[in-house]
């Protein structure tokens, strides 16, 4: 059996969300911040007047930064249980088709938080692809 995922890079790592749970992929919008919010809610965005939570994954998968800080994430647009979440990634990969034979468990060098969000982690030729669960992600219950 096989599965699509969307990839995204975070840092230098490459993950997928099921490409079902997408709805869009847009450009950076403009985002309104929201006080006491938690440190992965970067803020709201109207999305043609859908209002969106973006989520920042850096902050959200515990991954620090890497490279031009100045480059604007753009928003994978995620159709959960919950409504529309947005959330922000450093770049935009292709639609994979990865087969089930793939699949491994993760390996010990990814942290908890981000361990905890993942179903699985697929060997693709020369790097892993991290498949997270797009409403665990999104879903901020006594999470940052």
């Amino acid at each position: 059996m096989s599965n699509q995922y969307c990839t995204f890079r975070i840092s230098d790592i490459l993950f997928g969300v099921d490409v079902l749970k997408v709805q869009e992929i847009i450009r950076f919008q403009v985002l309104t911040e929201v006080p006491l919010a938690p440190v992965s809610v970067r803020g709201l965005v109207n999305l043609r007047g859908q209002i969106v939570t973006a989520l920042d994954l850096h902050r959200r998968l515990d991954i620090q930064p890497s490279g031009q800080l100045d480059v604007e994430p753009i928003n994978i647009v995620l159709c959960t249980e919950g409504g529309a979440v947005s959330l922000l990634v450093d770049e935009v990969g292709d639609v994979l088709t990865v087969h089930d034979e793939h699949d491994e468990p993760p390996p010990p060098t990814v942290n908890e938080r981000t361990r905890e969000l993942l179903t699985k982690v697929c060997k693709l030729e020369d790097e892993l692809l991290l498949v997270l669960d797009a409403d665990r992600t999104v879903d901020l219950g006594g999470h940052p």
